[in-house]
């Protein structure tokens, strides 16, 4: 009696320590990197036909391609929006990214024109800097019209109008830093694969207004153009382009992991300096080494042992500063501290009474 007992005793003990064995697993496996990968159209919409090549294709198996490299980092999660040739709702495909609380979002799309017009470019969320921008979200935004109930899901969204893309813009910049630092580093993976740069762009996809994530729109090149049709719709192109897709997300993820944990580094524009010294009056310059969601503490343990550190929240963003100076020499020479620290991408931003004020405004002013 006492043996059967003790056998259900440790019997039992086995059960508690294997379950805590697999829910520790699964805490494991959901601290993974997560990366939602999504091919444009599908299903009963297919895209673009330039030279009678299939956009939802093309865009599929890029994006297949993609998660298969993605996925050979065990830190990494992969989750598509559609793996087959099915049509998906644009919100749908939001709401799929902000369950799995991504930590990124990337549709992949091939573009058109009635020109010969070629090269690949990266969108991220934005005002339209442009008629050809617009243009392009609009193309792409017309897929909800394909829609069920696309006025109720879409709060009276209408990809025709400029003023209703812009209406989707306006506050939701949270995560535009950390957006535009992954479509350069898009950009700058086509341009090593020899692809001609469309650059990074801004417009108003309504795609991208579906995520609370950092997410970019990739449009890989144009299907009417002849000579890059071909290529894309070829399985060297696929591969081609797929590589450089994630090589990006991988610098990516790099940079997050060299940066404090979650904290992002910040990508600004290098301003051409017209001034290298002296002080300036009333102004503050700063460091920008990081921006996150997360509210650190302003201590060096947090920040690669650098101190003089400071913390501003701009919406739902904190963004963190190294060094505060008027003496743009010095803060010249901080900047290339924090560098030698690993905030490769840092920039020196300034400040009057609190406020940032563009950087190029302030080296045009008069120095004391």
């Amino acid at each position: 009696m006492k043996t059967s007992r003790l056998l259900l005793f440790v019997s039992f003990m086995i059960v508690l320590t294997l379950s805590a064995f697999i829910n520790l697993q699964g805490q494991v496996n959901d601290d993974k990197f997560v990366v939602v990968l999504d091919a444009g159209h599908g299903g009963k919409d297919s895209g673009n036909l330039g030279n009678g090549y299939i956009e939802k294709d093309i865009a599929l198996k890029v994006v297949l391609a993609v998660g298969k490299k993605l996925q050979e980092n065990p830190d990494i999660k992969v989750i598509y929006t559609r793996k087959k040739d099915e049509f998906i709702d644009l919100y749908v495909r939001g709401k799929i990214a902000n369950k799995a609380n991504a930590d990124l979002f990337v549709s992949v799309h091939c573009d058109s024109h009635s020109s010969q017009a070629y090269g690949a470019g990266t969108f991220v969320l934005g005002l339209h800097r442009n008629q050809t921008n617009f243009e392009v979200a609009k193309k792409e935004n017309s897929v909800i019209f394909m829609e069920d109930d696309y006025q109720k899901n879409y709060d009276g969204f209408d990809p025709r109008s400029p003023e209703s893309a812009i209406s989707i813009i306006l506050g939701l910049e949270e995560y535009l830093d950390q957006s535009i630092y992954l479509a350069n580093l898009v950009q700058d993976s086509f341009v090593a694969a020899q692809r001609k740069n469309r650059k990074v762009k801004q417009a108003g996809f309504i795609v991208l207004h579906q995520t609370v994530m950092p997410s970019v729109l990739i449009e890989l090149g144009f299907l009417t153009n002849k000579r890059e049709g071909a290529f894309l719709n070829s399985k060297k192109g696929q591969q081609q382009m797929s590589k450089s897709i994630a090589e990006a997300i991988l610098k990516y993820k790099k940079t997050i992991e060299q940066n404090s944990g979650n904290v992002v580094i910040n990508n600004e524009d290098v301003i051409a300096e017209e001034k290298t010294s002296e002080i300036y009056q009333d102004i503050a310059f700063k460091v920008q080494i990081a921006a996150s969601s997360r509210k650190l503490m302003p201590k060096p343990y947090n920040f690669k042992g650098l101190d003089n550190i400071s913390r501003l929240k701009e919406g739902s963003v904190y963004k963190y500063f190294y060094g505060n100076t008027s003496n743009y020499t010095e803060i010249k020479t901080l900047a290339e501290e924090a560098k030698l620290k690993g905030y490769k991408t840092c920039f020196v931003v300034a400040f009057k009474d609190d406020k940032k004020m563009p950087l190029s405004e302030v080296l045009k002013t008069t120095s004391n």
